[in-house]
């Protein structure tokens, strides 16, 4: 099961769409928001989470004291469920900006004018090297200047090709699964 693990919608059971995602596990999650938190990242982000699948890394920093969490799926099963769970933190959390685009990531970070403070990056495992490039080349132009992007990945994918605008700062490995943290450079 899937839940928000702390803040004020903390407990909350999600759903998670029935195929084709593969959920951030709560270990993963708990470890990355402690860390987030920590050094003081959540709290009052404008948050960005790309290839949402249930929406749990968004919704969770909203639960946490986020100001806003845009959430991109285009997988119409998924976008669904994210849209479902949006309502449920939604209801837990008064006041809070969520909103869902049923899109590509690529499509949305061409369109929006929005800036965003911290993104989540979990693309599918079977995205090739150059397209999430691509991708993290439109995002970093979407970033505010002491953003914080996190990408999830398979461990045996390597570290992420970054354009020049972005620079890793650090990665962290949990099993099969290593969470590269970028900053703008």
């Amino acid at each position: 099961m899937t839940r928000i693990i702390a803040g004020a919608a903390g407990s909350l059971a999600l759903a998670v769409p029935d195929a084709g995602t593969r959920p951030t596990s709560d270990r993963v999650r708990e470890s990355l928001f402690g860390a987030l938190e920590s050094a003081d990242l959540v709290d009052g982000a404008r948050t960005l989470d790309l290839y949402a699948g249930s929406g749990a890394l968004g919704l969770e920093a909203v639960s946490r004291g986020a100001a806003s969490a845009d959430l991109v799926e285009k997988a119409p099963r998924a976008a669904s469920v994210v849209e479902r769970n949006a309502r449920s933190v939604g209801r837990a959390v008064p006041g809070a900006a969520i909103r869902v685009h049923r899109a590509t990531v690529d499509a949305f970070l061409r369109a929006t004018s929005s800036v965003f403070d911290l993104v989540f990056v979990d693309p599918p495992y079977d995205l090739d090297d150059a397209a999430l490039h691509e991708t993290l080349a439109l995002l970093a132009e979407r970033l505010s200047p002491d953003a914080v992007v996190v990408i999830e990945r398979a461990t045996r994918s390597g570290e992420p090709s970054l354009p020049a605008t972005l620079a890793h700062e650090r990665a962290k490995k949990y099993g099969d699964t290593t969470l590269w943290w970028v900053r703008p450079a």
